[in-house]
């Protein structure tokens, strides 16, 4: 019997391990290790690990990623943020850049349209593409996404929220404590009457919370929100106005309305005013992020102050402290503040 050819090693430094050569050992097609290498978020747990373990004792290098692991750093930081279009993220971002780039990384970006799943092939993209680390927005996000970030050892930070169990890094500011702050303001003049506009909650951890602050105080008040005046909607000024105008047709309004954010907020100020319903006379209006757009409205928008630039910088610290093995704090937590202005008064009598 003819003796096997034995197979090449690449200790030998005579030839390379391909595709071919992880599939065997793993006992996959060649298709799955590409995909592996390529969208490790589209692959069984097992099997991405099955194969990233042969990978590794055969020391395959895919050509994409071959120089960043010569190099084992490319100074890139991945970012993968809900929406482009909402302007506090991007402010986020922003910061989060800022800061990078004093220390001479770079910052890569993807959007994941709030879809957990399209987060996860997104996150496996940027890993293929070398990052180094990867920041997130929020607490909600598929369960294979950490075995990810696992699998390939790359730190991560999650932001715009603490994590309360303490199971991942992260930088933010109780989201719940924010509106359950300016519920108290609103109950405090009298409001007994709420009305709620918000995003979705499904995979969105920050408008669950922000709900579940107005919930909270309305229950210490003895009150209940009625589900007839809470609206969801997408994030946008016509969005936030058509779901005003639902509230302002029901047999009976509500005399306050919080919105999870200021857009949200001015959204309905705008059905308000196009409505004949005066702010605060008739109807008190607040939001949360104290942007411009609530501050230069007339009146002037009661809104809740968030860390939107330090959450930025604090991740950005994070992922560089650990990417240099320095010391860090992994769960930072930053204030909030209500900041008062003129949509807020006693109800009518």
């Amino acid at each position: 019997m003819k003796p096997a050819t034995p197979q090449p090693r690449p200790e030998d430094g005579k030839t390379r391990a391909g595709a071919k050569d992880v599939a065997r050992l793993a006992g996959v097609s060649t298709a799955t290790v590409s995909r592996v290498m390529n969208t490790p978020g589209q692959v069984e747990p097992d099997t991405r690990r099955r194969v990233l373990e042969a990978a590794a004792k055969l020391r395959y290098v895919p050509h994409g990623a071959a120089r960043s692991l010569r190099s084992h750093r490319s100074k890139m930081v991945g970012a993968v943020v809900p929406s482009f279009d909402y302007a506090l993220y991007a402010r986020t971002t922003s910061a989060l850049q800022q800061r990078l780039g004093e220390r001479g990384y770079s910052l890569v970006l993807a959007e994941h349209h709030y879809d957990l799943a399209m987060e996860l092939k997104m996150a496996g993209q940027l890993i293929e593409h070398g990052v180094d680390a990867l920041v997130f927005v929020g607490l909600d996000h598929d369960p294979n996404l950490f075995g990810l970030l696992e699998d390939y050892g790359r730190p991560y930070v999650l932001t715009w929220g603490v994590d309360p169990f303490r199971r991942h890094p992260s930088v933010g500011f109780d989201n719940r404590a924010a509106t359950y702050e300016i519920t108290r303001h609103l109950l405090a003049l009298g409001h007994t009457r709420f009305g709620l506009i918000s995003a979705p909650v499904e995979g969105n951890d920050r408008a669950r919370a922000r709900g579940a602050g107005v919930r909270d105080a309305l229950a210490e008040a003895g009150l209940a929100l009625d589900a007839a005046c809470v609206q969801y909607a997408p994030i946008s000024l016509p969005a936030a106005q058509a779901a005003m105008a639902r509230l302002l047709a029901l047999p009976r309004p509500p005399t306050a309305v919080v919105a999870t954010n200021d857009v949200f907020a001015v959204g309905a100020m705008v059905a308000c005013r196009e409505a004949g319903v005066r702010i605060p006379e008739d109807i008190s209006i607040t939001g949360v992020d104290n942007t411009d757009l609530g501050a230069t409205q007339t009146p002037g928008l009661t809104s809740i102050r968030t860390p939107i630039i330090e959450i930025g910088h604090a991740a950005a610290n994070q992922v560089i402290a650990r990417l240099e093995g320095q010391p860090y704090e992994p769960y930072e937590a930053f204030p909030i503040e209500v900041v008062y202005r003129g949509s807020t008064g006693k109800p009518a009598s």
